[in-house]
């Protein structure tokens, strides 16, 4: 019996959970932080255009077009005695620790100078996250191949990484305003968060274990055809519909929540910002490990209707909030309210992914879980840049301008629509493709059951037809 055919019988013990779970902890800084505060850092701090921060982010994402998905194949033909997911995260932590700290440096240059800057820390940082996370994220169906197990295993993944955003982004905001000067107090706080993104991915490496063996035939199809392959999986397009868009709307609001508390509710608002991501987190870790424990009984499909529909009322209602400190007030109920709805953002289309890949194992005979998880990082990163994009260039379309206190009515109609109307639009559209999502529990033990009956016959490996 194949280490794959054990991991479907055996629960995994919580040391291998929890090594596993933090090793989110980097990316979930790396996004928090980017994700709250960059955009207002690149343009009230650095003093970018807005113009110039939508280009980099856009440019970035041109590169990981590219660079995602070939890491993942990369990763799937990787070979070493520690296995193929592993040995990223040895040799990618430094890198990725040293490119986040260095987008927080404002240096001595012009405008020209500072964007050519961040643009190339920006690919470095991209690049460093793609080699680490593809690979990590990757490590889940090489850690067991149970239905629930891998739910379980996701809620404690996305513990950490919700924990993680929650301090970070919150401590962040506490840690810069002790100092006179922001830059300073960004470059400290960007230093410790160096710090903390590094090391997690040690401690995965150390005690985590690949059940994964390599079978004759295995990681030899061709990029392209395998990209053919991944977007013939009609589950998968589905799957990858419904991450873009959550991540899409998780971005939307990250992007210009800062700006929004600034300029709508006032000083008073932004000296409490850190509370207020608090809230928002605190209780979307919490509702992790609740939706994963009620997905168990109702499937995925269903907790997605229910947290989802949730967070869109909470978001339409965050629009009529009124303006100056009365609005904080309803801020602070709001905050942890959308964490019931962030929760599943996080949890529900990572827990589908796993049950994609068997089925793509089951029709093509390989398992190409690098390929399929560099293209969800992938679209994880373009849901982050379609949303700075875009919301940095319509700022500057609408008349931004970081010299004055008070912004003009356009930008402030906008700040308000990123942060609300925009991101119930884009979850009420997420709810076709769920609905259109072929596995259920039902079918998933179906494919499972297939695939036992193929390991067990191994000329049925080499031979790799569909089902």
């Amino acid at each position: 019996m194949s280490g794959e055919s054990s991991a479907e019988t055996v629960k995994l013990p919580v040391l291998t959970k929890l090594a596993f779970g933090v090793g989110d902890l980097g990316p979930a800084i790396i996004t928090a932080v980017n994700g709250f505060f960059l955009p207002a850092f690149l343009l009230e701090v650095a003093r970018l255009s807005p113009y110039a921060v939508a280009a980099i982010f856009l440019i970035v994402k041109a590169w990981d077009a590219v660079n995602d998905p070939v890491m993942g194949t990369l990763s799937d033909r990787t070979n070493t005695r520690w296995g193929r997911r592993r040995p990223w995260l040895l040799f990618g932590a430094i890198p990725l620790g040293i490119a986040f700290f260095l987008h927080w440096v404002v240096p001595d240059l012009g405008e020209t100078g500072k964007f050519i800057y961040y643009l190339v820390v920006a690919l470095l940082l991209d690049t460093a996250f793609t080699a680490v996370n593809v690979a990590y994220v990757a490590l889940t169906p090489e850690l067991t191949t149970d239905y629930n197990e891998r739910t379980s295993l996701n809620s404690y993944r996305f513990s950490f990484s919700i924990l993680g955003g929650v301090f970070a982004a919150f401590l962040h905001s506490e840690i810069v305003r002790q100092f006179q000067d922001p830059l300073v107090g960004n470059m400290v706080s960007a230093a410790i968060w160096a710090f903390f993104i590094t090391v997690p991915n040690f401690i995965t490496f150390a005690f985590t274990r690949e059940t994964h063996e390599r079978v004759e035939g295995e990681a030899q199809m061709g990029f392209f055809e395998g990209l053919k392959i991944v977007f013939s999986n009609r589950a998968f397009v589905y799957v990858t519909q419904i991450y873009l868009l959550s991540w899409l709307c998780i971005q939307f609001v990250q992007t210009n929540l800062l700006l929004y508390v600034k300029y709508w509710i006032g000083p008073k608002g932004e000296e409490k910002f850190g509370l207020l991501i608090l809230g928002i987190q605190v209780s979307a870790f919490v509702f992790v490990l609740i939706w994963a424990k009620v997905s168990e009984r109702i499937g995925k499909k269903n907790v997605y209707y229910i947290g989802m529909t949730f967070w869109i009322l909470v978001e339409i209602a965050l629009f009529f909030l009124p303006r100056g400190e009365g609005g904080l007030t309803w801020l602070y109920v709001l905050a942890p309210l959308a964490g019931v709805g962030v929760a599943i953002g996080f949890l529900i289309p990572w827990s589908m992914l796993p049950d994609v890949i068997e089925l793509d194992e089951l029709e093509t005979g390989q398992r190409r879980e690098g390929i399929y998880y560099g293209f969800f990082v992938f679209l994880q990163k373009l849901g982050v840049a379609l949303g700075i994009a875009f919301s940095s260039a319509m700022l500057g379309y609408v008349g931004y301008n970081v010299d004055l206190a008070q912004q003009p009515d356009a930008v402030l109609t906008t700040l308000r629509f990123f942060v609300s109307l925009a991101p119930a639009v884009i979850l009420l559209i997420s709810f076709v493709p769920v609905a259109l999502y072929p596995i259920t529990q039902a079918r998933h033990s179906e494919i499972l059951a297939e695939l036992a009956k193929r390991r067990a016959r191994p000329e049925a490996n080499a031979g790799g037809g569909g089902a």
